[in-house]
């Protein structure tokens, strides 16, 4: 098989998606660097414009205008995207260490994570304050300041802890926000008091004279009271108090004032400033560790100074991109000279603004539109990203190319053994891994022999099953879960427990050390299911190939007389369903950049979860029939179930558990490769509610991946399995019953 592109020898990973990683990303995406592998890795799979933070609370901008889809722009860089929380660096040993995963390895790493609140002066009350930073965390917590406010019995007391242009900003967005819908609530007489609290003597220190003056103007002309000379260093909950004893009583406080850099840059020993954010030098390298760069508000730039500003972020992106590159292949870096000072556009809350730059301001409605203009010109280049046949090709970087020749020619590999992982990458990869040891094991896979040996309890039969299919996710921890739980499912249908398990990995050729890092992270992420699930991986196979693949064969047992077949269905039976449909249009959805970030992470987070536990609850129950729900589709497996003949399935569409998004995409005519095939209907299932609309039709065949169990009980058992799968944390909708097929009226 001939592999269709360079093969890796290098890990870059960035860390955080900032506005400069995302200038990088682009950048990459339209000039790729063969040989080098690209990792985002981010705790949101959406990256939300600051620019239009103001506008969005005042009502302006809905929020997918601004949000950049990381996974989108990911995958138009040809960059793996990871899902995580980043907890720490080893540096000595190359890894970003990760919550809840393993580590992620890297040869040249950028950090671009943002800030985070600094609350060092404030002694206690921090539950009551919502903090603006970081912004990916901000909206949900405005959602909930605004319930509370539009709810209230009564005005209540808002204030703003911060005189720079983010709490001015933000108290004329959130005061033009609350009274308009208090007004169209017809409450116009209950809007709150909005109060504005600074340690300065005036609001907006940094900027010029006319511009604190407009400002002072507007907020006395909103009504916004300001409170100078406070810096507040306790909250409690009915006030806050500042460092020179004043009380000022509010019901509601957003905290906007400075902010810090994430605690785990300087306990991993970057060099950093006083206040943590990391020291680069002007060609944003770590003046400590070369293999290091950080950009934005995480950084400071040695002997260049700026405000903690999207208007200087931006304008690191393309010097980082360039000096990534050039780290990557070995050349001199060059130095990035920010400019001394920049223009700050300050929205007031209603369409219109101020502008700001050196000695100069400019203000009104026109003001506005242009930083309208500007904000979303800078988001329709993430959000609108050119066709994939613009990108310029690339040669090979000398420095990499010779690591490209140590591994062979890629279009000449072996077949056979001859394609096998390296028993040294091999060892140094399963030496990561968790072990398990079940008494039933005889020989596994610590035992390094030609094949696994197990023994089965008495009187109970074995249980086989296969199950495999290439990566449709870019994070190799994520995939390993999914095939894990997938594999696992054929097992638990059949109301069996799972014993051992025996892996076939197909690994794209790259560097060694590479390859070790994704077969470690791949089977990471599959023992994690496995583990939990108690079956012990016992052996496997690897194999190079054109993509990451990964297939598991389970072994399980169970005592023949609890088998659960599929096709032992009665007359009568009410049809449960455990898992919400959509998996299938929802990836489709995603590989062609219009599934929305969120019902991604939500398919994701489904196709992780094992029917281990909905499984284990029914086992002592009444139950009749089950089965899984994968490829074939609700209505595939469905049929397998009804054909021993004479029954047939009545099914109520409305009452189909759905992953959010699926209705809206397959109402757009997305569908997945396999739908098509699927799409027919017999006269064993019939559909009470065919004037439903016919996304929820469509759905019958949409195929799942790790979908859910299908089970059949008794109308007498209905009310105890629900109760069951409920109390396992399992879904238990009711979506239909068996009917005499003869006779189906």
């Amino acid at each position: 098989m001939t592999v269709q592109h360079t093969p890796f020898v290098k890990d870059l990973v960035l860390i955080g998606g900032g506005h400069v990683h995302l200038t990088v990303l682009k950048r990459f995406g339209m000039r790729p660097l063969p040989g080098v592998r690209l990792t985002l890795v981010s705790r949101r799979s959406e990256s939300p414009y600051s620019g239009m933070l103001p506008g969005l609370i005042a009502g302006h901008y809905s929020a997918p205008e601004m949000h950049v889809d990381l996974r989108v722009l990911a995958g138009f860089a040809g960059a793996r995207f990871v899902q995580a929380e980043v907890t720490g660096l080893d540096l000595a040993g190359g890894r970003v260490l990760c919550a809840e995963r393993p580590p992620l390895a890297f040869d040249l790493l950028s950090i671009n994570t943002g800030i985070t609140p600094s609350l060092s002066d404030v002694e206690d009350g921090f539950a009551r304050l919502t903090p603006v930073k970081p912004i990916d965390e901000f909206s949900p917590r405005w959602e909930l300041l605004k319930s509370r406010v539009l709810a209230a019995p009564r005005p209540l007391r808002i204030g703003v802890v911060g005189g720079g242009a983010g709490g001015v900003e933000l108290v004329l967005a959130v005061r033009q926000r609350l009274v308009q819908e208090l007004a169209l609530s017809g409450r116009a007489c209950d809007a709150p008091e909005f109060h504005l609290l600074t340690a300065t003597a005036e609001v907006l220190p940094a900027h010029n004279r006319r511009t604190r003056a407009r400002f002072a103007a507007i907020l006395a002309a909103q009504g916004v009271q300001l409170h100078t000379h406070q810096r507040i260093v306790r909250v409690d909950a009915a006030a806050v108090y500042s460092a020179n004893g004043e009380r000022t009583p509010l019901d509601e406080v957003l905290w906007a004032t400075s902010a810090a850099a994430p605690p785990w840059l300087a306990a991993c020993g970057l060099a950093v400033t006083d206040d943590g954010y990391v020291r680069v030098a002007p060609t944003l390298c770590s003046v400590s560790h070369p293999m290091v760069f950080a950009a934005g508000d995480c950084a400071s730039v040695e002997g260049a100074p700026r405000p903690k500003s999207g208007v200087y972020a931006v304008r690191q992106g393309r010097p980082l991109a360039e000096n990534l590159r050039r780290a990557c292949v070995g050349e001199r870096l060059r130095a990035h000279h920010p400019q001394h000072d920049a223009l700050a556009i300050i929205a007031t809350g209603p369409r219109h603004a101020v502008a700001s730059r050196g000695q100069w301001a400019v203000s009104g409605e026109w003001v506005w539109r242009w930083k309208d203009f500007i904000d979303r010109r800078f988001m329709r280049q993430f959000q609108q990203l050119p066709a994939m046949t613009h990108r310029t090709s690339q040669r090979l970087a000398p420095a990499l190319a010779a690591e490209v020749t140590n591994l062979g020619p890629a279009t000449m590999r072996c077949g056979g053994c001859g394609a096998k992982v390296g028993a040294q990458v091999l060892a140094d990869a399963l030496r990561e891994l968790p072990a398990q040891n079940r008494a039933d094991i005889v020989l596994g896979l610590g035992a390094r022999d030609d094949a696994a040996v197990t023994t089965l309890p008495a009187n109970c039969a074995a249980v086989h099953t296969i199950d495999g299919f290439r990566s449709f996710v870019t994070d190799p921890f994520v995939f390993g879960q999914i095939v894990a739980a997938h594999a696992l499912s054929d097992v638990f249908a059949m109301g069996a427990q799972a014993q051992s398990a025996l892996a076939y990995v197909t690994l794209p050729l790259a560097a060694p050390a590479l390859v070790q890092r994704d077969l470690a992270t791949l089977m990471a992420g599959a023992l994690k299911v496995l583990n939990a699930e108690g079956a012990q991986l016992v052996g496997g196979h690897t194999g190079e190939g054109a993509e990451l693949a990964l297939a598991l064969a389970i072994n399980g047992y169970i005592e023949p007389q609890r088998l659960r077949a599929k096709d032992s269905l009665a007359l009568g039976d009410v049809l449960i369903l455990t898992k919400a449909l959509g998996t299938g249009v929802i990836m489709a959805g995603d590989m062609r950049g219009v599934a929305k970030p969120a019902w991604v992470d939500a398919a994701l987070a489904q196709m992780v979860q094992t029917n281990g536990p909905a499984a284990r609850a029914l086992t002592n129950l009444d139950v009749h029939a089950m089965t899984d729900i994968t490829g074939f589709g609700l209505a595939g497996h469905l049929r397998e179930m009804l054909r021993s003949g004479g029954l047939g399935a009545r099914l109520t569409l409305a009452k189909l558990p759905v992953l959010a998004g699926a209705r809206e995409l397959l109402a757009a005519g997305i569908r997945s490769t396999l739908h098509a095939q699927n799409e027919f209907l017999d006269a064993h299932i019939a559909v009470t509610d065919t004037a439903a609309h016919a996304a929820d039709f469509a759905l019958l065949f949409d195929p799942q991946t790790s979908g859910g169990l299908l089970v059949a009980v008794p109308p007498g058992s209905l009310q105890e399995c629900l109760v069951a799968l409920r109390a396992a944390g399992a879904g238990a909708a009711v979506i239909g019953q068996i009917f005499s097929r003869p006779n189906p009226a």
